[in-house]
């Protein structure tokens, strides 16, 4: 393949993943459960193995990729998620009910802040949109028998709800009153839209006989888009950039590197570790992140071996960090709206004072209120047969920890990352043209996850997901 075919290829293949990476992968948290198709085989496990890789297989650990030789991978993955969310429960603040000065939960400014008096319409609701293309790439070339550079572009990570239908009980402060109004949150159609697609160059090479580093510079492009939340404009600092405004985009910045080593005649052992992920703010959402719109990536890092069992048979454990909480926006819970951290609008028309909402617990405070995200550690473990000269096969399982708490339910609609185990299959077949394609299977399966509306605490909302997934790539090496 001539050099210029190959610029072209990689062209493409940047121009069609900002086309198509609208995604929803909420797999660990919001991550991906794996990058490379024959890492999703594995339940992404493989930050050890380097045998029989592509050229995407620095996305687990970038010194995996001086194993790959010269070689291009492109690849789809078809994502099918449901989301649905319930609420049960009769509405405590029925509409027409106009309790000026006497909303239960309301108190003088100083003490508890006055929480958002809405209750949610009794209903259980599906999410629209249920099938999402994630596209990828990988582009490696051996410099010498030593060290390798390469290109992966690859979707990181992303979340997606629409909910449409449903009701919401909100106060009305122009006429003190509580009207029943359309949408989840009372304010039409309610979802997000988050998608974040990384551009990684990677330099990987050898160390000594049985040994790696690489490192890829991780270059990030994220877009976000949020509706139906105009009712919490009483809890934000900048209500005209909360809701509603399209779609915002940030550009930012960070380092993944890597470690592979053989310890044995028959384990290899690899460590990777990437860096949060700085961006620019989401100004068009100001109001709703906290921090002026600030939403970085954070940081990661991957532990585990890969173990020959067999002359055909590698036995892989992976264990991998995601510190979601070093993201206020992520990490932050409802406790800074909830707990006196920010003195709203609605407090100002019931008992005087500033009309605007203001102190850092706000949404887009410096300690804004978030979806309350717990760090996540995930166990995967696969296995990869040999099963003939010109087939490979493969199977995972993934457990990890629930990141979502029910304190912090009702913000999760928007993000319902429940998903706590994976269970994968895939295989490689050898193409008589020095080429090869590679399909994996993925089941996403998670806990329902339920807890008190915090602003009617008579009401109890579930949330709910499972996910399936199918990825074919072509290579050509």
């Amino acid at each position: 393949m001539t050099k210029f075919n190959k610029k072209s290829i990689l062209a493409t293949a940047i121009t069609l993943s900002l086309a198509l990476s609208g995604t929803a992968m909420a797999t660990n948290g919001y991550f991906s459960h794996a990058y490379s198709q024959k890492d999703s085989g594995t339940a992404g496990a493989g930050v050890a193995n380097v045998s029989d890789v592509d050229s995407l297989t620095g996305a687990t650990n970038p010194a995996n990729m001086v194993f790959a030789g010269d070689r291009w991978d492109l690849g789809i993955s078809l994502f099918s998620p449901n989301r649905t969310y319930e609420v049960t429960g009769n509405p405590a603040l029925p509409e027409g009910f106009a309790p000026i000065g006497a909303i239960p939960s309301c108190s003088a400014p100083g003490q508890d802040a006055c929480q958002l008096p809405f209750s949610l319409g009794p209903q259980r609701i599906k999410s629209e949109n249920q099938l999402f293309p994630i596209p990828s790439f990988g582009w490696n070339k051996m410099l010498s028998d030593r060290s390798s550079f390469g290109v992966m572009v690859y979707g990181n990570g992303g979340m997606n709800t629409e909910y449409q239908g449903g009701t919401a009980n909100v106060f009305n402060p122009a006429s003190g009153t509580i009207v029943t109004a359309p949408g989840t949150f009372g304010a039409g159609t309610t979802g997000i839209d988050l998608m974040q697609l990384f551009v990684a160059p990677t330099y990987s090479m050898k160390i000594g006989e049985n040994s790696s580093i690489g490192v890829s510079a991780i270059l990030g492009f994220q877009r976000f888009e949020a509706t139906g939340l105009g009712n919490f404009a009483g809890v934000t600092i900048a209500p005209n950039q909360l809701s509603n405004n399209g779609y915002s985009t940030a550009f930012g910045y960070g380092l993944k590197v890597g470690f592979n080593s053989k310890i044995s005649d028959n384990i290899r052992f690899g460590a990777s570790y990437q860096t949060e992920t700085n961006f620019g703010e989401f100004d068009e959402y100001r109001g709703l992140f906290a921090e002026g719109g600030n939403f970085d990536v954070p940081s990661t890092w991957t532990i585990g071996i890969a173990a020959d069992v067999s002359e055909k048979g590698i036995f892989l454990l992976d264990i991998q960090r995601i510190n979601y909480s070093d993201i206020k926006a992520i990490g932050n819970g409802i406790e800074p709206l909830t707990q006196g951290q920010c003195f709203d609008a609605l407090n100002a028309a019931l008992f005087g004072g500033s009309p605007a909402a203001s102190g850092p617990g706000c949404g887009g405070g410096s300690n804004g209120f978030g979806f309350g995200w717990d760090d996540m550690t995930v166990v995967k473990t696969g296995y990869e047969h040999k099963y003939s000269d010109d087939l490979t096969v493969r199977v995972g399982y993934s457990k990890t920890s629930q990141p979502i708490g029910s304190d912090d339910v009702i913000f999760n609609i928007l993000a319902p990352a429940v998903i706590e185990t994976h269970i994968t299959a895939g295989f490689t077949k050898q193409l008589a043209d020095n080429s090869e394609f590679t399909v994996s299977f993925m089941y996403g399966g998670g806990t329902k996850v339920s807890g008190p509306n915090p602003f009617d605490p008579g009401q109890t909302i579930s949330i709910e997901m499972d996910q399936y997934q199918v990825g074919f790539t072509y290579s050509r090496k």
